[in-house]
C-alpha cells in the first residue's frame, strides 16, 4: 500500500480571524456537492481526520448554523461570513475544509468530484463516509 506524504497547508476566513491549518497530501482530492448549501457557497470539500485540523485562531469569532437533521455544523466567522470548515454529516468526527479557503503555496494540484448532496442518503447508505485520503 503507498502512502501520500502530509505537509501543512494553512488557511482562514476572508477577514483572517479565523485561522487553521492541516495535513493532508501536496496534490489534494476535493468534493463538489450539489446540495442546497453547498452550492450557493461555491464549496470544495477536503476532509480530515479531526487529529489532522488545528484551529489556531478565532473560536470566539465562530458561530454555528444547522439545518434539516443538525447533524452537520456549519461553523462560519461572525466578523466576516465566510465558512471555511465544518464539521460535515458524512464524517462526525473530522472536518471538511473548503480549498478554497486554503492559502497559496502548498498545494500543487487538486482533483475535483462531483457529489450528489441532493440525494444525501443514497450516496452514504451507511449514513457517514469513510476516509480514503481525500486529503
Amino acid at each position: 500500500m503507498t502512502t501520500t506524504a502530509h505537509i501543512t497547508h494553512t488557511g482562514g476566513c476572508h477577514c483572517g480571524r479565523v485561522r487553521f491549518e492541516i495535513q493532508a497530501p501536496a496534490e489534494i482530492r476535493v468534493s463538489e456537492c450539489n446540495c442546497s448549501i453547498c452550492s450557493k457557497a461555491a464549496y470544495l470539500h477536503l476532509v480530515v481526520p479531526a487529529d489532522r485540523f488545528t484551529l489556531l485562531s478565532g473560536r470566539e469569532f465562530l458561530t454555528t448554523y444547522t439545518f434539516n437533521t443538525g447533524a452537520a455544523k456549519h461553523l462560519f466567522c461572525s466578523v466576516c461570513g465566510v465558512k471555511s470548515f465544518y464539521v460535515p454529516r458524512s464524517h462526525p468526527d473530522g472536518f471538511s475544509v473548503n480549498a478554497r479557503c486554503l492559502e497559496p503555496g502548498t498545494v500543487t494540484g487538486m482533483t475535483v468530484k462531483q457529489i450528489d448532496g441532493r440525494n444525501w442518503e443514497r450516496m452514504y447508505p451507511g449514513g457517514r463516509g469513510e476516509y480514503k485520503d481525500e486529503g
